[in-house]
């Protein structure tokens, strides 16, 4: 019996090892392809040709290797891999300019980003910042946040508390020590498992490469949880967690803060999921210097050189498929005409939802194996935004390189519940979450690029289904009780920034608007305005779904990347560009990007040491 149990683990070890390590296609990560620093560009024009070229029949490139639709991060990361080993990629976007969640907008003088607020994970010769610098080709630069980077603000204005929240692996925990006296061993063990579970993520990646029946035997017959800290932890959510090491409301509630970049209240949220997003800061927060549009405006070049192009006002109405139903090209909506464009393979960063329900024919949309994915899977919470352009230098206004995340108490699912179950006039009087940063103040750039201005991002939830009816209208023109709605939104949180941020006064703002989830809709194509794709819930971290949704969709030559194969946010939708390119060019990217950082680290202390 034992005999055969052995005999079995040594095989499984051995296909698992091959698939792993197991490599035969081109690596984009062979060489290190940085360059040395050009001068950044900053004058809008000459920024414009790269990002925003406009789709033209005939300026589709002759025979692609692929077709990728939707320019955000999942897609153009994908783009430049595919790129970097020679392939000729079209990539696609609906919006006038290219980016999706990173790309900037300009108004009264003021430039706003939607999606980046802070990346973490980027010390020098990390995997991480070493697979940015050589998808921009070393020209994308990134400026630290403060420390502390993020602020905890728990309580109404008359019993406001404050705890900072810094970075560093011994520092993180050391100051909520010093905040919490006599919870060292709530704090100590909430370390010891957020680092145990976000070193388990080496499964969930595997789940993605590995063969069908292999994941699916891993999932299916629970040895996935006994291999991984992190899916063992997957069921459990994060307010089961928080509540067992402590009783301190207060100190719960840090412990759960940043459920916001996932878009989950905590009793709804997976603990695994969060102890990533931890994890992901303790090494310290950046921000792209000169702003989120250099992230596209540095990438977009290098999918040129290869002869490929990135195309905007591009919209993919369906997905192409010969009679063997293999895809085989798209179709773009060109006005009232629709321009075909053929392809041996088509890459969707447009979603799960977008892609199945909206791309594909009705006959295939009903394909078993295709509403089993969708099953599984569920719309994520909408977001909302409020841009805040300011009269007055960042020293004027009291604006730091940090991040505000402001409740209005600590029983944080109670409020998050209360809110969204609301109706909307009340739900807008009583936002019970907000985050507050200034990206013009974490942009060393930014002073010299619009001097004397300031810039606010405010973000919080919202519910689709308060601002429904009026997704047909026009979106510069939605009528005046959708501003009324919009407005009673607006004035809310401004009340809260107003009262956190004594500076900051009404006669210094000079431009102020809100994006709702319909206008996420509109740009970022998110089918319930919802801004970290698919619900990022416990059932997204079952080791059976992450086994069936996967890059290669059920129909031969069509794939997914991004958000929805992988996770959420600009770290996530690129683990889903690496876990796509891995399929595509039959190696592990995931493995190549690290072994590459390693040589690099290697001759660099070799460097420093002669």
């Amino acid at each position: 019996m034992w005999l055969i149990v052995a005999v079995f683990g040594v095989v499984l070890a051995a296909v698992v090892l091959k698939h792993v390590f197991g490599s035969s296609g081109p690596n984009p990560f062979a060489t290190d392809s940085r360059e040395p620093l050009k001068k950044m560009v900053f004058d809008k024009k000459e920024k414009n040709k790269v990002l925003k070229q406009g789709f033209l029949a005939s300026k589709v490139p002759e025979n692609l290797d692929a077709i990728i639709i939707g320019s955000g991060i999942g897609g153009l990361g994908l783009g430049v891999l595919l790129a970097k080993v020679g392939k000729k990629v079209l990539v696609l976007e609906q919006h006038d300019r290219a980016g999706g969640c990173c790309h900037t907008f300009t108004e009264k003088g003021f430039e706003f980003d939607v999606g980046i607020h802070y990346i973490g994970d980027l010390l020098d010769h990390k995997p991480f910042r070493c697979m940015l610098d050589q998808l921009t080709n070393g020209q994308l630069q990134w400026e630290p946040l403060d420390n502390p980077f993020d602020q905890v603000v728990l309580g109404p204005p008359e019993n406001r508390r404050r705890y900072p929240i810094y970075s560093g692996r011994t520092r993180f925990p050391e100051e909520l020590k010093k905040c919490f006296p006599g919870e060292e061993k709530a704090i100590d063990e909430y370390m010891r498992l957020v680092k145990k579970a976000g070193h388990g993520i080496w499964l969930l990646a595997l789940l993605k490469l590995c063969p069908v029946p292999l994941a699916k035997f891993l999932a299916y017959t629970g040895l996935a949880k006994h291999l991984s800290f992190f899916f063992k932890m997957a069921p459990r959510s994060l307010t089961e967690v928080v509540n067992e090491l402590t009783d301190n409301k207060d100190l719960r509630a840090v412990f759960a803060y940043i459920f916001g970049t996932y878009g989950n209240a905590p009793k709804d949220a997976s603990f695994a999921m969060h102890s990533l997003l931890v994890t992901h800061y303790l090494n310290g927060a950046w921000y792209p210097k000169g702003g989120a549009s250099e992230i596209a405006y540095h990438m977009i070049p290098i999918i040129e050189q290869a002869g490929g192009a990135v195309l905007v006002r591009a919209p993919v109405n369906r997905i192409l498929f010969n009679e063997a139903q293999e895809a085989c090209g798209v179709s773009v909506m060109k006005g009232q005409e629709e321009v075909h464009i053929r392809a041996p393979m088509v890459i969707s960063n447009a979603g799960i939802f977008n892609t199945y329900q909206k791309m594909l024919p009705k006959e295939l949309q009903a394909m078993p194996a295709i509403q089993q994915q969708l099953g599984m899977m569920k719309n994520g919470e909408g977001g909302l935004s409020i841009f805040v352009g300011l009269n007055g230098t960042k020293e004027e206004l009291g604006l730091k390189a940090d991040n505000y995340w402001i409740f209005s108490e600590n029983n944080f699912d109670e409020l998050v519940d209360e809110y969204l179950k609301g109706d909307r006039e009340e739900s807008s009087k009583k936002i019970p979450l907000l985050f507050v940063a200034s990206p013009s103040a974490k942009d060393p750039t930014w002073e010299e690029r619009a001097p004397g201005k300031s810039t606010l991002s405010l973000v919080s939830f919202a519910n689709y289904s308060w601002f429904e009816e009026w997704k047909d209208g026009k979106v510069t023109n939605r009528g005046p009780d959708y501003k009324e709605l919009k407005q009673a939104f607006i004035d809310t949180a401004l009340d809260v920034v107003l009262d956190v941020f004594p500076k900051i006064t009404r006669d210094k703002i000079e431009y102020i608007d809100a994006g709702t989830p319909i206008t996420n809709t509109h740009y970022i194509g998110a089918p319930k305005g919802e801004i970290y794709g698919a619900d990022h819930g416990l059932a997204r971290f079952s080791p059976e779904l992450n086994a069936t949704v996967r890059p290669q969709t059920p129909l031969k030559n069509l794939y997914l990347t991004g958000q929805d194969v992988f996770l959420c946010g600009f770290a996530g939708a690129l683990a889903g560009a690496l876990s796509c390119g891995s399929v595509i060019l039959n190696r592990n990217l995931h493995l190549d990007a690290i072994a590459l950082a390693k040589r690099m680290k290697f001759m660099n202390d070799k460097l420093k040491g002669e």
